[in-house]
């Protein structure tokens, strides 16, 4: 074999080589641009989907609820705490007394007057039918007719104060005793025995198991919001979403009624997109049981 066939061979056997390299470059290069397109038909849908949906989503969205905050009408050192921290209670359950000694005096003591107070005007009351018969007869002055007559009727006014202390001590002893104002669970307790506390001193709060939602949306989402729309709740502490609907929307922006409200009139203004509390309520009320106020969603609305 000369030299020119061997070089000729080995021209071909580089070109077989190098064929199935080249098929396998045009094959990778087809998937990619079929990957491509399809990654942008993709993209172009997601787009489309997302400006196209009705729903609007705000993770700015928070768990509310009742806060009942609980206080004694009278002061005094506290008797017993009947209650603990999360202890669910019922309404009109005594959560705690009030040491009633000193009032249970009062209550005597007021007793003690309403009862001389009848007896005085009991006393007038004699008086002033015997003077009437006596000046009647012309017996006695007119005069003495009419001081027994304002004796009488100043001892009706003692009496009538007298009752209305005796009812007021008689509260003030039922005052003592600490009421449930309604169902819930205990929370924020802050007395223990012996602990004096003042009239409206908050000792403990409790809380109802009744919870909404209050999503601030911005501005610009509320084109198509409407009371009775559906919603979905995530709530950051389950896995599941739960279903509501919308109940109201506030009738003002959040900043309207914050504790220091804009002022855009005055300085330099910058438009800020304001939020808007939105009010939702859950369907289940099972679902609204296990919410406490308090607690971070995301909160998304069919508005259509």
């Amino acid at each position: 074999m000369d030299t020119k066939t061997i070089e000729t061979n080995s021209v071909n056997a580089a070109a077989v080589a190098k064929a199935p390299g080249k098929a396998q470059k045009k094959t990778i290069s087809g998937g990619a641009k079929a990957f491509l397109a399809a990654l942008a038909c993709l993209c172009v849908y997601g787009t489309y989907y997302y400006l196209s949906s009705p729903w609007v989503s705000t993770d700015d969205a928070y768990v509310a609820g009742h806060i009942v905050a609980v206080s004694p009408k009278v002061a005094g050192h506290i008797a017993k705490v009947l209650v603990d921290d999360n202890e669910e209670v019922r309404q009109g359950q005594v959560l705690a007394e009030i040491d009633a000694s000193d009032y249970a005096a009062r209550l005597q003591q007021a007793r003690a007057l309403v009862a001389g107070a009848k007896a005085k005007l009991n006393q007038t009351a004699n008086d002033l039918v015997r003077y009437e018969a006596l000046a009647a007869k012309d017996e006695i002055s007119k005069q003495i007719r009419d001081h027994a007559q304002s004796a009488n009727e100043l001892a009706e006014a003692d009496l009538a104060g007298r009752q209305a202390e005796l009812r007021q001590a008689e509260l003030n002893m039922s005052y003592t005793k600490i009421y449930a104002p309604q169902d819930g669970k205990v929370t924020k307790k802050s007395i223990e025995g012996g602990t004096f506390v003042n009239v409206g001193q908050v000792i403990l709060a409790i809380v109802p198991s009744e919870t909404w939602v209050v999503a601030n949306f911005k501005e610009t989402q509320l084109k198509h919001m409407r009371p009775g729309q559906n919603a979905e709740i995530k709530v950051d502490a389950y896995d599941h979403k739960l279903a509501g609907h919308v109940d109201s929307l506030q009738s003002g922006t959040g900043s309207t009624f914050s504790l220091l409200p804009p002022e855009n009139a005055s300085g330099n203004f910058v438009k800020v997109v304001q939020r808007v509390p939105v009010k939702i309520v859950l369907d289940n009320p099972q679902d609204a049981e296990k919410l406490v106020p308090g607690l971070s969603v995301e909160a998304s609305v069919e508005a259509k």
